[in-house]
């Protein structure tokens, strides 16, 4: 059973956090850093999902080695693999990232996030990773270049974030959803 709390419901009591734009207290908008911190550890998990993955692909397809033809093949399956990962954990309010840093999802509304509206969240989330990456495609840059260009639009991405009025990543608002701070659950 989860509790509510004034800070959870919305409510204007005194003493209160102050709404911020679409009634969310300002104090259950999880911080950059932590938000952030969530993304590089949800990073570490993916190796995991992309390591398990890229063995059952590579045996069942018998690749014999990273330049087989079939690579985008691969991408593109990797691509749908990721797809659901996050629809399916996004549809139960949270990853394993999201549970250790205590962040959950929720649309606008603050009810639980539909498949529908995962999806569309898994999609717009490409804007961390597709500008950098199209404008590395025409160029022929050494790994640092590379390195250096996609964790500098990924900064930028992050920094953005302080110009929504509810401090969320703007491809949360584009899709309907936002990221709050969520209570720890019981381990009973």
């Amino acid at each position: 059973m989860v509790s509510s709390t004034p800070e959870a419901s919305g409510s204007n009591q005194p003493g209160s956090p102050a709404p911020t734009s679409i009634g969310t207290p300002a104090s259950i908008v999880p911080s950059l850093w932590r938000r952030m911190a969530c993304w590089l550890y949800e990073g570490m998990l993916l190796f995991a999902v992309v390591f398990v993955s890229g063995w059952l692909f590579s045996t069942l397809g018998q690749m014999r080695d990273a330049m087989d033809s079939r690579r985008h093949l691969f991408q593109a399956f990797l691509f749908v693999v990721f797809g659901v990962y996050f629809v399916w954990f996004w549809a139960k309010g949270q990853t394993l990232a999201m549970k250790t840093w205590n962040i959950r999802i929720v649309d606008a509304q603050g009810h639980p996030v539909s498949q529908r509206r995962a999806l569309a969240r898994y999609l717009l989330s490409w804007v961390w990773f597709l500008p950098p990456l199209a404008a590395i495609a025409p160029f022929k840059l050494s790994g640092g270049e590379t390195t250096l260009l996609v964790f500098g639009w990924v900064a930028v991405w992050a920094l953005l974030a302080r110009f929504h009025p509810d401090r969320q990543f703007w491809h949360d608002a584009w899709a309907g959803t936002r990221l709050i701070t969520s209570q720890p659950m019981s381990r009973r």
